[in-house]
Protein backbone atom coordinates (compact mmCIF):
# COMPACT_ATOMS: atom_id res chain seq x y z
CA UNK A 1 0.00 0.00 0.00
CA UNK A 2 1.18 3.43 -1.01
CA UNK A 3 1.76 5.90 1.64
CA UNK A 4 0.38 9.67 1.20
CA UNK A 5 2.93 12.20 1.08
CA UNK A 6 2.23 16.08 0.90
CA UNK A 7 3.56 18.05 -1.49
CA UNK A 8 3.59 21.64 -2.32
CA UNK A 9 5.15 22.77 -5.52
CA UNK A 10 5.18 26.51 -4.51
CA UNK A 11 6.83 27.89 -1.22
CA UNK A 12 8.77 31.08 0.10
CA UNK A 13 12.49 31.68 -0.41
CA UNK A 14 15.03 34.07 1.01
CA UNK A 15 16.37 36.50 -0.91
CA UNK A 16 18.44 39.73 -0.81
CA UNK A 17 18.03 43.08 -1.93
CA UNK A 18 20.31 46.61 -1.71
CA UNK A 19 18.95 48.74 0.96
CA UNK A 20 18.34 52.34 0.06
CA UNK A 21 21.17 52.79 3.07
CA UNK A 22 23.45 50.30 1.34
CA UNK A 23 24.51 47.01 2.08
CA UNK A 24 21.30 44.10 1.51
CA UNK A 25 18.70 42.81 3.72
CA UNK A 26 16.75 39.75 3.68
CA UNK A 27 13.39 39.10 2.04
CA UNK A 28 10.89 36.15 1.70
CA UNK A 29 9.64 35.46 -1.89
CA UNK A 30 6.86 33.05 -3.11
CA UNK A 31 8.29 30.95 -5.86
CA UNK A 32 7.96 27.72 -8.17
CA UNK A 33 10.04 25.34 -6.09
CA UNK A 34 11.84 24.71 -9.96
CA UNK A 35 12.21 27.83 -10.46
CA UNK A 36 14.15 27.85 -6.54
CA UNK A 37 15.98 24.67 -7.59
CA UNK A 38 17.05 26.37 -10.86
CA UNK A 39 18.16 29.48 -9.64
CA UNK A 40 19.94 27.86 -6.44
CA UNK A 41 17.88 29.04 -3.54
CA UNK A 42 19.12 27.49 -0.51
CA UNK A 43 16.37 28.77 2.31
CA UNK A 44 12.79 27.58 2.17
CA UNK A 45 9.31 27.69 4.13
CA UNK A 46 5.74 27.30 3.77
CA UNK A 47 4.11 30.37 2.58
CA UNK A 48 1.25 29.52 4.92
CA UNK A 49 2.85 28.71 8.14
CA UNK A 50 6.49 29.65 7.79
CA UNK A 51 7.18 26.24 9.04
CA UNK A 52 10.64 24.69 7.64
CA UNK A 53 10.70 22.40 4.48
CA UNK A 54 12.17 19.60 3.08
CA UNK A 55 12.88 19.55 -0.70
CA UNK A 56 12.72 16.43 -2.90
CA UNK A 57 14.35 17.37 -6.43
CA UNK A 58 15.21 13.76 -8.78
CA UNK A 59 16.53 14.79 -12.21
CA UNK A 60 15.32 10.61 -13.02
CA UNK A 61 12.70 10.15 -16.10
CA UNK A 62 10.00 9.03 -14.12
CA UNK A 63 10.36 10.95 -10.46
CA UNK A 64 7.71 13.64 -9.98
CA UNK A 65 8.64 16.93 -9.87
CA UNK A 66 10.52 18.96 -7.79
CA UNK A 67 8.24 19.42 -4.46
CA UNK A 68 8.30 20.13 -0.84
CA UNK A 69 6.55 19.26 2.62
CA UNK A 70 6.32 20.04 6.01
CA UNK A 71 9.45 18.58 7.92
CA UNK A 72 7.33 18.76 11.15
CA UNK A 73 3.93 17.14 11.55
CA UNK A 74 2.67 19.41 13.64
CA UNK A 75 3.20 22.32 10.96
CA UNK A 76 1.52 19.75 8.93
CA UNK A 77 -1.62 19.72 11.51
CA UNK A 78 -2.06 23.10 11.71
CA UNK A 79 -0.77 24.80 8.85
CA UNK A 80 -3.93 25.87 6.20
CA UNK A 81 -2.48 23.80 2.91
CA UNK A 82 -0.81 20.98 4.91
CA UNK A 83 -2.44 17.42 4.38
CA UNK A 84 -3.00 16.19 8.41
CA UNK A 85 -4.84 19.66 8.77
CA UNK A 86 -7.32 19.07 5.48
CA UNK A 87 -7.93 15.82 6.76
CA UNK A 88 -8.61 16.83 10.23
CA UNK A 89 -12.67 16.66 11.79
CA UNK A 90 -12.09 17.89 15.00
CA UNK A 91 -12.84 21.57 13.39
CA UNK A 92 -8.58 22.81 14.45
CA UNK A 93 -7.98 26.56 13.61
CA UNK A 94 -4.77 26.96 11.41
CA UNK A 95 -1.92 28.37 13.29
CA UNK A 96 1.81 29.60 12.21
CA UNK A 97 4.56 27.24 12.90
CA UNK A 98 6.14 26.39 16.54
CA UNK A 99 9.63 26.88 15.18
CA UNK A 100 9.19 29.14 12.05
CA UNK A 101 12.03 30.01 9.72
CA UNK A 102 13.50 33.21 10.34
Amino acid sequence: MAVEREKFYECEVKRRRVKATGGYEPFWKVKLIADALNDNDTEFRCKSCGGPLKVFHRNTENAPPPHVEHKLKSDSEYCAVGMYFLKATDGREPRPSQSPVQ
